[in-house]
């Protein structure tokens, strides 16, 4: 980024919430978000992700996804979308190049996903295509993925986004502290803050791992009415040290995932129609009949079983 430039505006979003396009100020860019559901009868595509681009209409410049979702090839001819799978790009970031952001042009209102991906692919938008260390790209797809060891600056952003996942001045802190050379001052302080919260609710996170149990071949462990602050993140990650398949139970729903590499894919085995394959939160009505169909689908070639 130029000196004297202007950051554009910032907006956090996730699929199922995203703003209207009405309240967008000119020019739009969408990075790291899935379209919705196909089929949802509550929260779906045509009610959530067309009406977004049908709003914004021509301001649209460019949108930026890696999640896999079968209207893809409705968009496939629309030069201002780039829209891949998961196995094809691990990370939003690594999409996001300078060929891009020029081809776009100016751009007034970024509209992001809300987690370390999103936010990164943000940063890099802003500064042209470029990362804001070395390596940047590579710490998002471990962090997304979570393949491999993020370097020390993305474990602290990691950490401290999901101790405060809902925090949007967080998230703002994040970009500007990046886009501004990761220089010691305010926005470091916030992120410090969170990180150290993230620190103090992972011993809980610890203490409610020791109550997975195994459900056929799933580690499973019901959170629901319990006081401890957690991180579901890595919950679910100590419950794939277990086994190949981890769920977690709270709030009315349950996740499943499974390691990005592991070949398991539960968008196909739930029926669902987008989203990351290894990584779903589905009702928890549907716990029994969920479990039943992991415990009775064939290993896939990646897992250990």
């Amino acid at each position: 980024m130029k000196s004297g430039e202007r950051i554009p505006n910032l907006v956090f979003a996730s699929p199922r919430a995203l703003p209207k396009a009405a309240k967008l100020d000119g020019r739009v860019v969408v990075l790291d978000i899935a379209f919705a559901a196909s089929t949802s009868s509550k929260v779906n595509f045509d009610k959530v992700t067309r009406v977004l681009i049908e709003g914004l209409g021509a301001r649209l410049a460019a949108w930026v996804d890696h999640h896999d979702h079968d209207l893809h090839p409705q968009y496939a001819s629309d030069p201002r979308f780039l829209l891949c799978t998961k196995a094809e790009h691990g990370a939003c970031p690594e999409m996001v190049t300078p060929e891009l952001v020029h081809a776009a042009g100016p751009v007034d209102t970024l509209v992001v996903h809300q987690d370390l991906d999103g936010l990164y692919s943000a940063v890099k938008w802003i500064l042209g295509g470029e990362e804001p260390y070395a390596g940047a790209d590579l710490d998002a797809r471990c962090v997304d993925t979570r393949i491999g060891e993020p370097g020390p600056i993305a474990t602290k952003i990691d950490r401290a986004l999901r101790a405060r996942f809902r925090d949007d001045d967080l998230k703002r802190a994040v970009v500007l502290w990046l886009v501004g050379g990761l220089k010691k001052d305010v926005h470091l302080q916030t992120i410090d803050e969170a990180e150290r919260e993230f620190d103090a609710s992972n011993r809980g996170t610890e203490a409610l791992a020791a109550r997975f149990e195994w459900r056929g071949r799933v580690a499973f462990v019901d959170v629901a009415g319990s006081t401890e602050a957690y991180d579901k993140t890595e919950l679910l990650l100590l419950g794939q040290k277990i086994a190949d398949v981890a769920a977690v139970r709270d709030s009315g729903a349950v996740t499943f995932a499974a390691a990005f590499d592991s070949g398991w894919n539960f968008v196909e085995l739930f029926g669902l129609e987008g989203g990351m394959p290894t990584r779903v939160s589905i009702s928890d009505t549907r716990l029994d009949e969920a479990l039943a169909t992991v415990n009775g689908a064939s290993a896939p070639a990646g897992s250990g079983g």
